[in-house]
């Protein structure tokens, strides 16, 4: 399904990238690498931090979650190289990835692994990880200023507003997530400006969806699996509060509980028949990942079975899920599907 923007300035693309296999077969092409593959790097960081919480906490051997980091780190530097030859070659196709009003969006998604990125390679190389983060902070506030300067031109079709909204408010508040092991003196302040701005455009991009949503038609349904990114502002803003403030407080356990009020009310939308494996399914990885280490904290906080059952539960969840994903991309991508 595509969606035409109203301006014809704006070039017409899928509204995800690979999101169905084309009418006519096409051949197999970096030119076709979508942008929104870098949430697969979002969702095994999570994945890794999340594991690594859960030796802090459960005990778990350390080597599972330092495992899953660099395989993270690896998918992360053979997409980066892929899209840099995509925009060597193809510079047009970036062009139009980018501009396009709902596409342009996941590029967001480039930002948020490096900041993740640089969570995982903390304690291994405070330098690397200090220069990485710094380099995501820079990516993530360019990125915002960008796509919200485009939205108020206006005459923004209103059937475009859909979750990948959000990407970018969400980039921004991952800047505190990640900057707990971060010791340069202005992080504090511009942990604030981060959640300053996170907090404002999600909620305020959240409205626009929800009311797209509910007013006009469904979400194809190879977009559907996007609907989880609805519950990202929620677990990774409880995430952000938490550092900011130093400690868990009602305020965050009702952003908290909300996130997984949004889970309960999505998942039955998001998992049932009938809808496409592509690369638009990597959408999912990261707000559960959210959703994993928030409960993790949570869990830690309140010290009760119950809590620490359910982020257990959400843990072993969240890993089979991506697994899944994980080989049906690694035959997508060998028999050239991925790329057409």
């Amino acid at each position: 399904m595509q969606i035409q923007p109203k301006e014809t300035a704006v070039p017409s693309l899928p509204i995800i990238p690979s999101l169905a296999m084309p009418s006519v077969p096409t051949e197999s092409s970096v030119r076709n690498l979508p942008v929104n593959l870098f949430a697969a790097v979002m969702g095994l960081s999570g994945l890794a931090l999340a594991w690594r919480m859960a030796h802090n906490s459960l005990g778990v051997p350390a080597a599972v979650g330092e495992v899953i980091g660099a395989f993270a780190l690896g998918i992360f530097l053979m997409l980066s190289t892929g899209y840099l030859i995509k925009f060597a070659k193809y510079p047009e196709a970036v062009r139009s990835e980018f501009h396009h009003p709902v596409s342009g969006n996941f590029f967001g998604t480039i930002a948020i692994s490096m900041l993740l990125l640089a969570a995982v390679l903390e304690p291994h190389s405070a330098t690397l990880a200090q220069v990485i983060w710094t380099a995501g902070t820079m990516t993530t506030f360019v990125l915002c200023y960008l796509v919200v300067s485009r939205l108020l031109r206006g005459q923004v079709d209103a059937s475009h507003a859909v979750p990948a909204w959000i990407v970018p408010c969400v980039a921004t508040l991952d800047i505190p997530v990640t900057s707990t092991n971060i010791p340069m003196g202005w992080v504090a302040e511009v942990n604030l400006l981060a959640g300053a701005v996170g907090a404002v455009l999600a909620l305020v991009f959240f409205t626009m969806i929800v009311q797209r949503l509910v007013h006009r038609d469904s979400l194809a349904p190879g977009m559907t699996p996007s609907l989880m990114i609805l519950m990202a502002p929620f677990a990774v803003g409880f995430l952000a509060y938490s550092n900011i403030v130093g400690s868990v407080d009602r305020f965050g356990a009702l952003l908290f509980y909300f996130a997984l009020f949004l889970f309960a009310v999505l998942s039955p939308k998001v998992f049932r028949p009938g809808i496409p494996f592509s690369g638009a399914w990597w959408a999912i990885s990261f707000p559960i990942a959210a959703l994993v280490n928030a409960a993790l904290k949570y869990a830690e906080f309140r010290a009760s079975p119950p809590h620490w059952i359910l982020a257990t539960v959400l843990l072993g969840a969240l890993s089979v899920v991506l697994a899944i994903l994980t080989v049906r991309t690694a035959m997508a991508a060998f028999s050239g599907a991925l790329f057409r």
